[in-house]
C-alpha cells in the first residue's frame, strides 16, 4: 500500500516581527536568504537520499501536500522557490495532483510574482489577513490594510489561483463584537474557498505577552471571544461553509488536504530552522537559528547517514511508543468536528478498541458534556460509531485534548 507523505518547509524570514508572534521568524536577516535556500535544498536531497527502499523509487512512499509556512515565504524570489521545487522533484516522487501551499502576507506579492509561482506549481495561497480594522492591524503590527488584502486576492485570482485561504485572529485586546463581524462580512464578500479563524493568545516571551503581564495590555475578553467564535462558525455555516475543524472552514471539496495529514496523525518530513516532522516512528525538530541551521547542513557530518527521516539539523528527537502514538491519535483527531475519532479506524491502527483505552476519560467528558459519541453511515451503509466534540466541547478543545496526554 503506497504511503502518502506531506512536507513542511520553513520559511523564518520576516520584514518585522510581530508582537503577538511566537512562531520562529526573524526580522533583519534577509541577507541570509541565499544560503538559507541552497541549505534547505541540501537538506531536501539529503533525506531523500535516505528515503526507505531507494532501489525502488516506486515504492519510496509518494508526497500529496507540501506547505510553505513561515515567517513568510512570500520574500523568496521566484528562482529561489523554483530551485526548492526542484529540489523536491529530485529528491521524492510527487503526486499529479498534489497539494502546494505558500503562506504570504498581502502586500508581499504582485501580480507578476504570483503569476510566475503558479507555473511552479504551487496552487495554493493562505494569506495572512487576521483583521479588516485598520486599528486592529495597527496593534497587531501588521504592516498590510485592507485594500492590500482586495489587491492580493485579485491579483491571485488573475494568476490563476483558484483555492485561496485566510487567516483571521479573533478575541483581541479591546476588539468588539461589531468590529469581527465587519472583519467576517468583508471576509466572505472577498469568497475565499477556505477560512481559519483563530483565538488571540498571548504567549509567554512575546511583547503581547510582556505588555499584559505589566497591565500595559487589557486581556482579551473570553466570553466575548467564545460569542465572536459562535457567531463566526454560523455566519460561515450560512455561507456555505463547512466546519470541518474546530478553527477552520471550508468551501466543500477545498479542505487543506495538508493539515488534514496532521490532524488524522500521518506522516509529514520537515525541513529548514526550527521544523518540526513526524515520520518512521521519531517526532523530531531541527535548529533553531538560521546561522546555526546553515552551518549544520554545510558542514562534513552531512556525509553520515543517520535513520530517516532524520537530518543533520535535527536536534530533537523522540522515538514514539504506543501510548505517545495514541495519546496523539486522540487530541489531533478529536479537532476534526465532522470527522471525529472512528472507533473502527482506532481499532485498525491500534489494535484495540478506543472505548477501553480511554474509557475513564471518555465517560468523564461525556458527561461534562464536551464529547459525544455519534453514528455515522457510510456510502456502503456500514454503521460505526465517531467519537466527536460537542459544541461546547469545541469551546473548551484544550480542556479535553489535556486529558489524553
Amino acid at each position: 500500500m503506497t504511503q502518502f507523505y506531506s512536507l513542511y518547509l520553513h520559511i523564518p524570514f520576516c520584514m518585522h516581527r510581530c508582537a503577538y508572534c511566537d512562531f520562529n521568524t526573524y526580522a533583519g536577516q534577509e541577507d541570509s536568504i541565499p544560503a538559507y535556500v541552497d541549505s534547505l535544498c541540501r537538506e531536501i536531497e539529503f533525506v531523500g537520499s535516505n528515503f526507505p527502499s531507494p532501489e525502488n523509487r516506486e515504492d519510496r512512499g509518494e508526497v500529496h501536500t507540501i506547505f510553505f509556512g513561515g515567517g513568510t515565504p512570500s520574500l523568496l524570489s521566484v528562482p529561489q522557490f523554483a530551485s526548492i521545487m526542484d529540489a523536491l522533484r529530485a529528491a521524492f516522487t510527487l503526486t499529479a495532483f498534489a497539494e502546494i501551499t505558500i503562506e504570504a502576507n498581502p502586500g508581499t506579492v504582485s501580480f507578476a510574482n504570483l503569476q510566475a509561482l503558479r507555473k511552479l506549481g504551487i496552487n495554493r495561497i493562505s494569506f495572512g489577513v487576521q483583521s479588516a480594522n485598520t486599528e486592529e492591524l495597527r496593534m497587531l503590527e501588521r504592516a498590510h490594510n485592507f485594500f492590500d488584502v482586495i489587491e492580493a486576492v485579485s491579483s491571485a485570482r488573475k494568476a490563476g489561483f483558484d483555492n485561496l485561504n485566510l487567516d483571521l485572529i479573533y478575541g483581541l485586546p479591546a476588539q468588539t463584537l461589531q468590529t469581527w463581524q465587519t472583519t467576517v462580512q468583508r471576509i466572505l464578500d472577498l469568497h475565499p474557498e477556505h477560512i481559519s479563524a483563530y483565538a488571540l493568545t498571548l504567549e509567554h516571551g512575546t511583547p503581547f505577552g510582556r505588555w499584559s503581564s505589566h497591565g500595559l495590555l487589557p486581556l482579551p475578553d473570553p466570553d466575548l471571544a467564545a460569542e465572536m467564535y459562535e457567531w463566526a462558525s454560523e455566519t460561515f455555516e450560512s455561507a456555505g461553509y463547512v466546519q470541518y475543524e474546530i478553527s477552520n472552514w471550508s468551501k466543500p471539496g477545498h479542505e487543506c488536504r495538508h493539515n488534514l495529514q496532521y490532524w488524522r496523525a500521518f506522516p509529514y518530513l520537515a525541513f529548514g530552522s526550527g521544523a518540526h516532522g513526524y515520520a518512521n516512528g521519531y517526532r523530531y525538530s531541527n535548529v533553531l537559528r538560521i546561522k546555526t541551521y546553515i552551518e549544520r547542513m554545510n558542514a562534513e557530518q552531512r556525509s553520515l547517514h543517520p535513520e530517516f527521516p532524520l537530518s543533520p539539523a535535527v536536534v530533537n528527537q523522540h522515538r514514539q511508543t504506543d501510548g505517545d502514538e495514541m495519546a496523539e491519535f486522540m487530541m489531533t483527531g478529536l479537532r476534526l468536528t465532522r470527522e471525529g475519532i472512528a472507533a473502527p479506524a482506532f481499532r485498525s491502527r491500534f489494535g484495540r478498541d478506543v472505548a477501553d483505552v480511554y474509557s475513564k476519560e471518555i465517560d468523564e467528558l461525556i458527561r461534562f458534556g464536551l464529547l459525544e459519541w455519534h453514528k455515522e453511515t457510510s456510502e456502503v451503509l456500514e454503521t460505526s460509531e465517531v467519537l466527536r466534540l460537542t459544541s461546547r466541547g469545541r469551546l473548551l478543545g484544550n480542556q479535553v485534548f489535556m486529558r489524553f496526554v
